[in-house]
């Protein structure tokens, strides 16, 4: 009966050692470039899949005292460390804000849902009019001149405390027109889109003056995945009910998508990394909806010279799209190094668009 029992042992540590390889493999496929490997390049949406698995093998091994073969899953961690951070950071928050902290707010509206007022109001634009922030930093925004619509007009009134704002029409204009703004407590020295391939997304670089400093901020609404509304019901079929026919032929529509999105998007991550790159102010920041997860080449590519202000100063998941049970943290904060972020937090008291907003404390270190 022992020898039986180191056989099984031995087949689960296999197994162990397999889907531990699997975690390694998801957690640096972020260096996959998807246009040379597209569907190898989305394997990081899986990572907090075999995150799990070796979890549960680690807490196996312990639980039957089999501590030396409780090393390989506790290795793989250690291996991965940095990407369970940035997936998964356990911070504390602090009421102890340094004065000169500034609120930065970034939030994919959706077009204040359609740009409706309800009662001669809109919650989504009462909730930035009340948010305290500093900096907004909106995308898909879009206002409609019409009585029963939210105005331009209606949105200055409201927003009245920010005098500085910049609104860009982004894309090529081919499909859906698409607006990305920004408004500001601070003077917005300098506007413009960055150049790169897309029909209805894009970014947009400001030069912020904050003080005696210039501020580099990159608002971004990066290539959406493209899943219509019947591919939506699709992935929500697959977890309500796994059948293997509807498995194989679900999962191969979307991870088409999902590579042909991440293709587009990859040559616009490398633009955005050009420009941190060469930004002629040591302040910079880069947020917005990236449409991506935090395991992803779009937001490796980003990040590789910024911190990730959810990682640094958040905690838990952050999911920040909240339709169709997509559980994944898709908006960003990226901050340069001389920057610290406080109580990163995406905020899920607002349910009106189909993001939640993320929005942290920065202050300049006296360093640059």
């Amino acid at each position: 009966m022992k020898h039986f029992g180191n056989f099984v042992a031995i087949i689960l540590l296999a197994v162990n050692a397999l889907f531990t390889g699997l975690l390694l493999f998801t957690a640096y496929s972020p260096h996959i470039h998807p246009v040379a490997h597209p569907v190898q390049s989305c394997l990081g949406l899986l990572f907090p899949v075999f995150l799990l698995i070796n979890g549960c093998f680690l807490v196996f091994w312990i639980t039957i005292q089999r501590y030396r073969s409780a090393l390989l899953p506790l290795i793989g961690f250690l291996l991965c460390y940095a990407q369970i951070r940035t997936y998964l950071p356990i911070n504390f928050y602090t009421d102890n804000l340094p004065e000169k902290s500034f609120k930065l707010l970034s939030y994919n509206i959706m077009g204040f849902d359609g740009a409706i007022k309800e009662d001669g109001k809109n919650p989504i634009l009462n909730y930035l009019k009340e948010s305290g922030a500093d900096i907004l930093c909106l995308q898909e925004y879009a206002t409609v001149n019409s009585s029963r619509h939210l105005s331009q007009k209606d949105v200055s009134h409201e927003l009245k405390a920010y005098p500085y704002h910049r609104i860009h029409t982004v894309g090529s204009g081919k499909g859906h027109t698409n607006q990305i703004a920004c408004y500001s407590k601070y003077p917005i020295l300098s506007a413009r889109t960055l150049k790169y391939p897309s029909e209805y997304n894009g970014s947009v670089l400001y030069e912020v003056k904050i003080g005696d400093d210039t501020l580099t901020l990159i608002n971004n609404h990066l290539e959406s995945n493209k899943l219509t509304k019947a591919d939506k019901v699709v992935y929500e079929d697959l977890l309500k009910s796994p059948q293997k026919e509807k498995v194989k032929s679900g999962a191969r529509l979307l991870i088409r998508k999902l590579a042909e999105a991440s293709v587009i998007r990859a040559p616009q991550a490398d633009a955005i990394a050009k420009e941190v790159a060469t930004s002629q102010h040591p302040y910079i920041i880069v947020c917005g909806d990236f449409n991506d997860t935090p395991i992803s080449y779009a937001h490796h590519t980003i990040s590789e010279n910024l911190n990730d202000a959810f990682a640094q100063s958040g905690r838990g998941l952050g999911i920040s799209y909240n339709q169709n049970k997509f559980y994944f943290r898709i908006d960003n904060i990226l901050i340069s190094k001389n920057l610290q972020a406080y109580n990163c937090t995406v905020d899920k008291s607002i349910k009106d668009s189909d993001h939640y907003p993320i929005w942290c404390y920065i202050t300049m270190r006296d360093e640059k």
